[in-house]
């Protein structure tokens, strides 16, 4: 097979570079596609405010005319100035089976980067730890999620045989939504809410959310996670951009804010209807009726996917984080949820982990990232 590299070049080639997947999972089960839009705003430089700091490039492999795979190459310079590592990172990777394709891709991304005069290439990884990341590597038989990606078997395989290894990998759990919220643990949260002062702030409105909580939000991820892999402080152009991507469309029945007395944030999780059906039916488009499916599946979610939760450094060993957990159990209850999906954790973030400890679970993925030294 001869196969050709292609730079992107032009909005009509990003996005063919964004549905380049549909050739490979269209109507796979498992597969979760995400909106052509959302991926189109995030690769543009003119669009996506990561630009501040990050560069990046995107190729495609064709072989007779036909598009075979897929990557894209970006380097994250605030986070090789925080952590001292000079790698690039690649990331929308997908290929068919064939390990030629997916040498050709992978070897592309390599040179740009040693050409970078970078020392090891990681992913697959997004421009933040708030974009997609990891590897599926086990749980290919289960549905995703509209945060993560999905890929098949053959994928980790390929990079192993290219000299990539493990750098980390993220679990991820099915959680039951438990009957009932028992008395004693309905008791525990009255004494640390009156021990530390902390309470749940009740809001309807989300301009409200925002005009008094917004910043604080991202300003406490920032604080919460920035021992966590990958992660590198936001800009206020990001904080501006994700507070009008995301905020505007979270559920006040899933999204609670934590304050003190003073009504100062110290926590929040963040948890929406599952959006993995709406999005396989409308198959990457809102128009003309992509849009009606995610509606009609905000409305009666038997499945919650768990998105962020935070809690400043402070209060982090205080309990307090019982009280989202419990306020977001009783709102699942009342909404009929079944179960929740929670979404990448780091393997080694036994803080998080210990949240379902009490619950029936299953650990059902694990994604993985590669790095390899160049």
């Amino acid at each position: 097979m001869k196969i050709e590299i292609r730079r992107i070049e032009s909005l009509k080639d990003l996005k063919a570079f964004v549905r380049f997947p549909y050739s490979i999972y269209k109507g796979d089960p498992y597969w979760v596609p995400p909106l052509d839009m959302d991926d189109l705003t995030t690769l543009r430089k003119d669009k996506n405010p990561a630009f501040e700091y990050c560069e990046a490039e995107y190729w495609m492999a064709y072989s007779d005319g036909k598009a075979v795979g897929r990557i894209a190459g970006i380097i994250n310079n605030r986070v090789i100035e925080k952590w001292g590592k000079k790698y690039a990172r690649f990331g929308w990777i997908d290929f068919i089976e064939d390990f030629d394709v997916a040498s050709a891709l992978v070897k592309t991304v390599e040179e740009w980067a040693r050409s970078k005069g970078l020392e090891g290439i990681c992913g697959p990884l997004g421009f933040t730890d708030l974009d997609k990341e990891g590897m599926l590597i086990e749980g290919f038989d289960r549905e995703g999620t509209y945060a993560t990606n999905y890929n098949r078997p053959y994928y980790p395989q390929y990079l192993e045989r290219l000299g990539y290894a493990k750098d980390v990998d993220w679990i991820e759990f099915r959680v039951k939504t438990p009957a009932a919220i028992p008395e004693k643990v309905q008791r525990v949260q009255e004494i640390i809410s009156k021990r530390t002062g902390v309470r749940i702030y009740e809001w309807k409105d989300k301009k409200d959310l925002v005009s008094k909580y917004g910043h604080q939000l991202f300003e406490l991820l920032d604080e919460a996670y920035t021992d966590l892999y990958g992660t590198c402080p936001l800009t206020e152009g990001q904080m501006n951009y994700y507070i009008k991507t995301y905020l505007g469309f979270v559920d006040p029945r899933f999204t609670k804010v934590l304050v003190d007395e003073k009504q100062k944030l110290i926590g929040f999780g963040v948890a929406m209807p599952s959006l993995s059906k709406a999005a396989q039916r409308a198959g990457g488009r809102l128009l003309p009726f992509g849009w009606l499916h995610f509606l009609l599946g905000l409305r009666k979610p038997e499945v919650i996917d768990m998105y962020i939760v935070a809690i400043s450094p402070e209060y982090q060993e205080r309990g307090v984080i019982a009280l989202i957990m419990n306020s977001l159990n009783k709102s699942a209850i009342e909404a009929g949820v079944k179960y929740s999906e929670t979404n990448v954790e780091l393997e080694t973030n036994v803080k998080v982990h210990s949240l379902w400890k009490d619950y029936e679970k299953e650990q059902h993925k694990r994604r993985r990232a590669f790095i390899k030294a160049l």
